[in-house]
């Protein structure tokens, strides 16, 4: 149980952080796909990054690994162009794994959720990173409850506070009901929801 509501809590964070952040971490330069990419052209194995791929994929990625570890002997500015190739290659036959789009390779950001739980990975403060989840998302459905409440006191005065109310409303059910439905999915099925 306690496993499960941390999976959850982590599930959740990208309703607390905004969509874009969650899909794109895969896709930022300090992410887990590059990080392993970088270690993996160092070592000229690309075995560990093909876990990051479909099967059907591996020919493309060894095809482009090749050829990147190929030019990287030329010179430093076509080592630099042909990493940045093997990556971003690399996260988009990823991205398209999951069902996502590829919008280029990002920069890290300054703090992100990913991040965070990556560390937690890390760590093994998987309890810790799980209860300050749960604060934010306590303080997120207080905040929304109480608003939609607040605009309902005043919802027939007339048409322009009746819709303010609907629109708080429906905000407030629809980020219930997103927090239900990741609580109550399987592991398998919450990740296909916010792919990263």
């Amino acid at each position: 149980m306690k496993n499960k509501l941390s999976f959850t809590l982590l599930s959740l964070a990208g309703l607390l952080v905004g969509a874009p952040t969650a899909s794109a971490h895969c896709d930022t330069l300090s992410g887990p796909v590059i990080i392993e990419a970088r270690q993996a052209l160092e070592a000229k194995d690309i075995t560990p990054v093909l876990k990051w791929i479909r099967p059907a994929d591996e020919a493309e990625i060894r095809s482009v690994f090749e050829r990147t570890l190929k030019v990287r002997g030329t010179s430093a500015e076509a080592a630099s162009l042909a990493d940045e190739f093997f990556f971003s290659t690399l996260v988009r036959v990823h991205r398209a794994g999951e069902g996502a789009p590829f919008t280029g390779l990002k920069a890290t950001p300054e703090a992100s959720i990913e991040q965070e739980s990556d560390q937690a990975l890390e760590t093994g403060e998987i309890d810790a990173l799980a209860a300050q989840l749960a604060a934010r998302l306590k303080e997120q459905i207080a905040h929304k409850g109480a608003a939609t409440r607040a605009l309902r006191a005043h919802a027939a005065h007339n048409v322009e506070a009746g819709r303010a109310y609907v629109a708080a409303y429906v905000d407030y059910t629809h980020f219930v009901e997103a927090i239900a439905r990741l609580a109550e999915a399987k592991p398998s099925e919450a990740h296909t929801a916010h792919a990263h």
